[in-house]
């Protein structure tokens, strides 16, 4: 899921960070990040500022810095990107003030080897101006599938985060073989759009194709202390129907739900989702959950047809780390 903060348009939470390394995404080459490693500029978390802290090439900055220019130029970084269509870009400058670059420009290409001096790119976003310890995000209007990705800076300075928002280029080589895949993963361009809580772990975590690392890469609410349940609502990667559903509660022992439900519903595009998601068919009935391990649900998921959005609800409250949703994109259903 695309990372919101107030200034964030709605229609970005729809859409998957591109750039996020759990989703393929690495730099591949930099001009300059003498003062910050340009990696920290594709970190998942929100950047933080430490007063304070020094390293061996001065004050330690949670992003990309490049050295002070004293030459011609400017100062460049290629990222590879998960491909996908590029909807919006987020360039933040959070805690860079006396060090930001005065203006940005981005640019794309599609390739299957790394870029080279003899690579064609194109321009996404013009050469802008930016301003220090802000965020500004561009729409892109193009409809071409993206690769790699080159930052430009003017002249130098320092980037906190770059965030690619867009829609990942679905893999179908399997589908074709028949095989269920992960309907609701980033990497099918699954997207976590709403949950009512998630207090100690982002939703977006639930979606995730990387190992579980510790508590912390998980979905977990605070406790809860009046009536009711914790929820989350999924946007599949496209339209399917769910055959069987894998619950995992990885590093969570004494914070793991007692049980979880399934439901999922095709809403319009204007609908309201909250109020409208508790009518939706049932796929997975309130079953039990037990601490740190991989729930599989396979002869208790109930057809509910295909369907782009589910609701998964936790009972009463707690912590998942993982939801997986096999089955098929709703144009290649098996047959029974």
């Amino acid at each position: 899921m695309a990372e919101k903060n107030q200034n964030t348009p709605d229609f970005i939470t729809n859409l998957v960070n591109l750039a996020l390394p759990e989703q393929g995404a690495a730099i591949i080459s930099v001009s300059d990040d003498f003062f910050a490693p340009a990696k920290r500029m594709l970190s998942p978390q929100d950047p933080v500022f430490i007063p304070g802290r020094f390293d061996a090439h001065g004050k330690w900055m949670d992003g990309w810095e490049s050295r002070r220019k004293r030459t011609t130029g400017h100062d460049y970084c290629v990222i590879r990107i998960c491909p996908g269509v590029v909807k919006a870009i987020e360039i933040d400058t959070s805690h860079f003030t006396g060090n930001y670059p005065s203006a940005a420009m981005l640019e794309a290409c599609s390739a299957d080897i790394e870029p080279d001096e003899n690579t064609t790119w194109t321009e996404l976003v013009p050469k802008t101006g930016l301003e220090g310890d802000s965020q500004k995000i561009f729409t892109i209007n193009d409809k071409n599938t993206w690769s790699f990705i080159r930052l430009n800076i003017y002249p130098d300075g320092g980037i906190a985060r770059l965030r690619v928002y867009g829609e990942p280029a679905v893999e179908t080589s399997s589908f074709d073989r028949g095989q269920w895949v992960d309907l609701v993963s980033t990497n099918a361009g699954g997207v976590a759009v709403e949950c009512n809580n998630m207090h100690f772990g982002d939703m977006s975590n639930l979606l995730s194709n990387q190992p579980v690392a510790n508590m912390g890469d998980g979905w977990e609410t605070r406790r809860r202390r009046h009536p009711g349940n914790d929820w989350v609502i999924l946007k599949l990667g496209q339209p399917g129907r769910v055959r069987r559903i894998e619950v995992d509660t990885a590093f969570f022992r004494g914070n793991y739900p007692a049980r979880c439900s399934l439901k999922g519903g095709n809403p319009g595009s204007n609908s309201d989702l909250v109020s409208e998601s508790e009518s939706w068919e049932e796929i997975l009935p309130g079953l039990a959950l037990g601490p740190d391990q991989l729930h599989i649900f396979e002869t208790q998921v109930r057809d509910a047809g295909a369907v782009t959005h589910v609701r998964f609800d936790i009972f009463p409250d707690g912590g998942v780390a993982r939801l997986r949703l096999l089955g098929l994109p709703a144009n290649l259903q098996r047959p029974g």
